[in-house]
This record gives structure tokens, sequence and C-alpha cells, in this order.
């Protein structure tokens, strides 16, 4: 097996929303529901620095399943694939460098649970 074109990245992070759906139409014209969130991953030499990754979650995708446990605060890690999304800041009107992520699948490590305020719970997803 060849590994040209092989565009498959992990992340752990946690999210800054809980995750939400939308109905788009794709170019065959028809409609599916998408995810989206935003990761905040730490640096690993500063830990008071993060960046962002946004996640776009595909109804199909192994990663949907767990949609119901994506919620703010929540520690997450992340596999698929990744590219650059350049953009201009709108305070600074200034280039900047972002991340997008299309998620095929999610593991839980910390899931935040609203009805326990900040304290989370471990879970493994198989």
């Amino acid at each position: 097996m060849a590994s040209a074109g092989l565009n498959k990245w992990i992340v752990s992070g946690n999210l800054g929303a809980d995750a939400q759906v939308k109905t788009v139409e794709l170019r065959n014209g028809e409609k599916a529901q998408i995810a989206t969130a935003t990761l905040y991953v730490r640096k690993p030499r500063s830990r008071d620095e993060s960046f962002t990754v946004s996640l776009s979650i595909w109804e199909k995708s192994a990663a949907w399943r767990l949609l119901s446990y994506l919620k703010k605060g929540s520690l997450i890690i992340c596999t698929g694939s990744l590219e650059p999304r350049p953009y201009i800041s709108s305070s600074e009107n200034v280039p900047k460098a972002g991340l997008a992520m299309t998620v095929l699948d999610i593991d839980l490590d910390i899931v935040r649970d609203e009805s326990d305020g900040d304290s989370g719970e471990s879970l493994s997803a198989a």
C-alpha cells in the first residue's frame, strides 16, 4: 500500500463550546448534516498558550456517534485530515494562519457534564 497523499493527523485539546449541528446542501443537491466546533490545543512548551483547530464532523463519520458528548471544556482526541485555512483577523485586519480538520474519529478523554458544572468524567469510547 502506498502512502502518497496520506493526510492523517491526531490532535488533542479542549472544546471551546458545544458542537453545533447544521444542515448543508451538497454540490449534487442533496442535504447533509455537519457538526462544527473549535478545539483549543495547548502548546507543549508553554501551557499558557494555545492554538485553535476548526473541526468539521460529517454525519456519516464514526465521530458522529459521539456528538452528545462534545460539550464545552471536554478534552477530546481527534483523528482526521488537516488543511491550512488562512484568514484575515477582524480586530487587526492582518493575515493569520488557521487549521481546519475534517474529523474521522474521536476518542473521549474527559467529558464535561452540564449538571456537574466543571467536574468531568473520563470515558473510553469503543
